[in-house]
Order: C-alpha cells, then sequence, then structure tokens
C-alpha cells in the first residue's frame, strides 16, 4: 500500500512538473490525461516518454495521471517502455500524435503485448497494445448539478455488453471492446450498475455499485479492465471496472455482495497521547494502518447481521492480539454508522467530566448517519461533543438560529440542515448565551448536498490533562476528509458579518415545544421590537424593546406558559417592518 502511494505521488509530481515545462516551452497546449489499463503481464508497470521526456515512471496498471498540459499543433511521440528504462530508445511501443490546441484527451494504454499468449476477442476485435485517444473528455461536468462519465470497454477477452442504472435507465448500449461511450450525465447519486450481454437484459454478467454522491459538478473515465477468464490469459488481473476522476485518483467499483452489510465511517477522537496513533482491526484483519488521531476513514462496506469485533491496537502492531481495545458489534444490514473512537485509557491522568459523565476510553456510535444531504440544496451534519473536560454546551450560528441545545460530553444532535454558506459559531455553556466560550468560522458554501460529522475535540485545559491536545472543533466528510472550523481572530473578520440589509429569519425549530430560537440582523443602530401575537393579535410577550447596535441577533423564545397553535411574531426596527409564523406543538 505505501508503495503504490509513493508511486502515485510521484507520478503526480513528474506530472505537475511537465504541465509547468511544457506551458513554458510551448505556445499552444493541450490537456491529457493518461490512464494505463493493459492487463499484459509484462506491462503491469511501465515507464511513459512524451518525446524524451520521461512523463510517469513506474506507471502501475489500473492507475491513471492527472489532466496535464502537452504540446499541441506539433508531432510529439508517446512511447510506452519498461519500468527499467533508461531513455525513450527503450520503448516496447511508440505512438505518434498530433494534438489540437485547446482539446482535452484522455488516452487509455491497453491491450495486449503478445496477443499469442491470450484469449482472442469474441467479437473479433483486435487486441494488440494500443493507445486509445478519446478527444473529446472533460475535466469536469457541463451540467454542474450532475456526474458525468463517459465508459470505455477495455476487458479484451469480454464480448459486447449492455449496462443498466438499475431501477433508472439503459446507459450503454452494445459496447465492444475498444468502443467509447458518449457522455452520459446522472444524478449525484448511489447507482446499482447491471453489466449483461449485449441485447440479453435477463443475464447479468456482474453487479456493480456505483456511489456517485460526491461527485457532484465532476467526470470521470470508467472503464472496464482485466480478464473475465484470467486462467487463459496469463493468470492476469480479473475483470472489474473503474472510474478515474481528473485529479488521477481511480475507484474501483465494487460487485454488489450478496452478504449483507452496512456503511461505516471510523473517526478517531481519542485525545489520549498514549493513543495518537493506532491501528483499527476488523476481526483479524487490519482495517487501519497508522490511524492518526483527529483522522477519518471514508465510509466503506462492513459485515452486517454478524458478529464481530473491532480492534484498537497500538500503531506498531502485528495482529489485532495486540489489541488494548477490543469492541463487540452486530450491524444492522443497510444501515449507515458513524463509529468515534473517544475518551482515555487512562482516567487517572485525566481531569473528570464537569457533568460527571464517564471518560473512559470506548467507540460511540450513530447508526443514522447519512454520507450525501436528504435536502441536496442544504449541507447536513450532525455535532458530537466529544470534548471529555468540556460542559454541556449551546451552538449559535450567528444571526441564523440556535443549532444546539445543552449537548453533553458524548451526545449527538440530531441532524442539522442549513444553506451552503459562511457562518460564524458561537459556543456557549449550557442556558448562558451571553458568555461567549470561542466563536469559530465555518465556510459551508462549498459543500451544497453534503453531509458532516462535526465533533469538538481536545481539552479546555490541556494542563490538567496530561497536556494533550487543545479544545478544537473538526469536521469530517464522508470521504475521510477531515477540516478544521478556525477561531475567529479579530476584529475585522467579526466585522464580515455585520449585515448589509435588514432580515428577519424563520425561528429555528419550527414546529417547536417548548423553546425556539429568533434570529433577526439590523445593519445600522436604532431601535428594535420584538414581538409575539397570537392570532386574534393580541400581544403575547415582548421579546426585545431596546436600542441595539447594528449586528445580528437572535433571542430564544420559551412558551412553556402557552397552548399548542399558530402565533405570529413581528419585528419593528426603523422603516423596517416584518411578521412571521410560528408552530407550538405539545
Amino acid at each position: 500500500m505505501r508503495s503504490l502511494v509513493k508511486l502515485g505521488i510521484g507520478a503526480f509530481s513528474i506530472a505537475l512538473f511537465l504541465a509547468f515545462s511544457f506551458t513554458n516551452l510551448y505556445s499552444q497546449t493541450a490537456r491529457v490525461q493518461v490512464i494505463h489499463n493493459s492487463a499484459d503481464v509484462a506491462a503491469s508497470n511501465v515507464d511513459i516518454y512524451l518525446g524524451e521526456t520521461l512523463l510517469l515512471d513506474d506507471f502501475a496498471f489500473r492507475t491513471a495521471s492527472p489532466f496535464i498540459d502537452a504540446p499541441a499543433e506539433t508531432p510529439i511521440t508517446i512511447s510506452v517502455a519498461p519500468a527499467t528504462s533508461t531513455s525513450s530508445t527503450d520503448a516496447i511501443a511508440n505512438f505518434n500524435f498530433n494534438l489540437e490546441a485547446n482539446k482535452t484527451y484522455v488516452i487509455i494504454a491497453n491491450g495486449v503485448l503478445d496477443n499469442s499468449k491470450y484469449s482472442e476477442n469474441p467479437d473479433n476485435q483486435e487486441i494488440n497494445f494500443d493507445l486509445i485517444v478519446n478527444d473529446m473528455a472533460r475535466e469536469s461536468a457541463e451540467d454542474q448539478n450532475n456526474v458525468e462519465f463517459f465508459v470505455l470497454h477495455g476487458a479484451t477477452d469480454a464480448p459486447a455488453v449492455d449496462i443498466y442504472a438499475r431501477d433508472a435507465a439503459k446507459l450503454v448500449s452494445n459496447a465492444k471492446y475498444k468502443d467509447f461511450t458518449e457522455y452520459i450525465s446522472v444524478p449525484a447519486a448511489k447507482y446499482t450498475l447491471d453489466i449483461t450481454p449485449a441485447n440479453d437484459e435477463n443475464t447479468i454478467v456482474t453487479s456493480l455499485d456505483a456511489d456517485l454522491t460526491s461527485l457532484k459538478g465532476g467526470s470521470a473515465v470508467v472503464f472496464a479492465s482485466g480478464f473475465l477468464d484470467p486462467s487463459s490469459n496469463e493468470n492476469g488481473a480479473a475483470f472489474a471496472v473503474l472510474a478515474a476522476l481528473p485529479d488521477g485518483t481511480v475507484i474501483t467499483l465494487n460487485p454488489v455482495s450478496n452478504s449483507e452489510t452496512a456503511r461505516v465511517q471510523i473517526i478517531h477522537n481519542s485525545p489520549d497521547k498514549n493513543a495518537a496513533v493506532v491501528d483499527i482491526y476488523l476481526d483479524e484483519t487490519l482495517l487501519l494502518n497508522d490511524f492518526a488521531f483527529r483522522a477519518a476513514s471514508p465510509f466503506i462496506d462492513a459485515p452486517a447481521e454478524t458478529d464481530f469485533q473491532i480492534g484498537v491496537a497500538p500503531a506498531n502492531s502485528t495482529s489485532s492480539d495486540d489489541a488494548i481495545a477490543k469492541f463487540d458489534f452486530n450491524l444492522e444490514a443497510n444501515k449507515t454508522y458513524v463509529v468515534v473512537a473517544s475518551g482515555v485509557l487512562d482516567t487517572l491522568k485525566y481531569k473528570k467530566n464537569p457533568n460527571a459523565i464517564k471518560i473512559g476510553f470506548e467507540l460511540i456510535v450513530n447508526d443514522m448517519a447519512r454520507e450525501s444531504a436528504e435536502n441536496q440544496d442544504n449541507v447536513e451534519f450532525f455535532v458530537l461533543h466529544g470534548s471529555t473536560d468540556a460542559p454541556e454546551v449551546d451552538i449559535y450560528a450567528r444571526g441564523v438560529a440556535k443549532l444546539v441545545s445543552k449537548a453533553k460530553y458524548k451526545d449527538f444532535t440530531d441532524y442539522i440542515s442549513v444553506p451552503a454558506s459562511n457562518y460564524i459559531l458561537d459556543i456557549t455553556p449550557g442556558d448562558d448565551p451571553n458568555t461567549i466560550v470561542t466563536s469559530l468560522t465555518a465556510d459551508l458554501s462549498t459543500l451544497q448536498g453534503g453531509s458532516a460529522v462535526v465533533f469538538a475535540s481536545g481539552f479546555l485545559d490541556p494542563a490538567s490533562n496530561d497536556n494533550g491536545a487543545g479544545f478544537a472543533v473538526l469536521a469530517a466528510l464522508p470521504d475521510g476528509n477531515v477540516v478544521s472550523l478556525n477561531p475567529v481572530t479579530n476584529v475585522e473578520e467579526d466585522k464580515a458579518f455585520i449585515p448589509e440589509k435588514f432580515e428577519l429569519m424563520q425561528n429555528y425549530p419550527n414546529p417547536f415545544n417548548p423553546v425556539t430560537s429568533i434570529s433577526y440582523s439590523i445593519p445600522s443602530a436604532g431601535a428594535v421590537e420584538l414581538k409575539v401575537y397570537n392570532l386574534l393579535g393580541k400581544e403575547v410577550v415582548a421579546l426585545v424593546n431596546e436600542y441595539q447596535e447594528a449586528g445580528n441577533y437572535r433571542i430564544d423564545f420559551d412558551a412553556s406558559n402557552l397552548s399548542s397553535g399558530v402565533y405570529l411574531y413581528t419585528i419593528n426596527a426603523g422603516t423596517f417592518n416584518l411578521t412571521k409564523k410560528l408552530m407550538l406543538l405539545k
């Protein structure tokens, strides 16, 4: 695994270098991505040359380069050489090109070097080693609400096929070896792809999971690879379907398992210094190697409806027998889980929780997780209070709403759905909105349609906690990326959130019982009234009646003494007057 990562980084670095070089050497360029899909065992690793320049070193089967700039409107030669090559003169194959300026290409190395050793193609297609070229490639979707991809049939011994998105549509019709499809545009969602022989929809050769939820606005090259019958093909790689992304990432579309599975993301949030880096085992299998504090895995498939163990071991472990803690699970099929490692190994070294909650090391589980937002116009997240020495807290989205109420250590909130925008989050002690412990910037503007796990981490008082990590709030995304919510550090940053216009926001939550939060914005100082009325127009309560400076405000309305029903709330600020409805349900 580490060698593959190293190769990938090396290829990427070379690509970046060459992109810079070609941009400066040639006045006209084209964009090019190279994919290695030759399943010939003698070409499992190759060197790719552009002219005399080494483009990709030790380029492995089923890997891809990112898109780079390549010289256009001039003859060039792409050479494929053994991984041990010292120059382009060692090439096993040379291909001449004259790329058109400002076009975007995908070039796929495919086929076999010695076709006498491999099965013939059932449709009599030539299977000799070749570079297959698509000159209409894309680096992003033309429809930013969708995912767009073309498909290459790249398996030499496979017949013509059709591909169906189950319960949706036929995506590919009668595709033979070396055929490209046109671009296919689909919503960013999860699909099951059924591959059948051409014109035989009742015979499913294989079914694949295709999770496109995180690729909205993106593009991909989907390609069939390997052999249907490895034993007749030099015991080469078995048939698979993969997707190459514009940045060079290659994803395997996994077969739909006959056994039942659940989806699981693991987050390491234990601040104990003796667990700073751990190995995670699923039964006897190493699941996550050298898994660091404040890191997260992507969502993965895990066995469901069966007993298994997750073991946490030191980073230098050799097997699950080295585990410092083991936890038994039996997951429900087709559910989605987030499992968070939290707490400390030796509670005597660490400060007690102020709400008397146990802080021993454990795995905290949320079995209602999401890999994407249910409302694709918003960002959706739940919050975990994961800081052992912190008291219960409230969290406010400044000028918008109260998001979290009285969350104690180990508490999960329900999912919170907000527009994809930029927010300041104020964290206060529970039921004390006037004492702000910290304010954080949360830029969610790029996460429309996405989901996240927001978690408090570390210690409020590191000095009393073995000098462990300081308090922070982070967000884990479904792909395993973890981002920090940075503290508001200066007055100018705070001023950036002074509103440009008067606004009265819809109360949150709504309906509510018995407390809801009402937020409003005033761009200039003045007298402000905020009052609640019943439907007969009788004043119920005056929430605000005072002079206020420009800014974003919120106030909690406690309707414990009122009966269920619809009420009105009205703001008067200068010439601004607006009324909205709220609903109390007891």
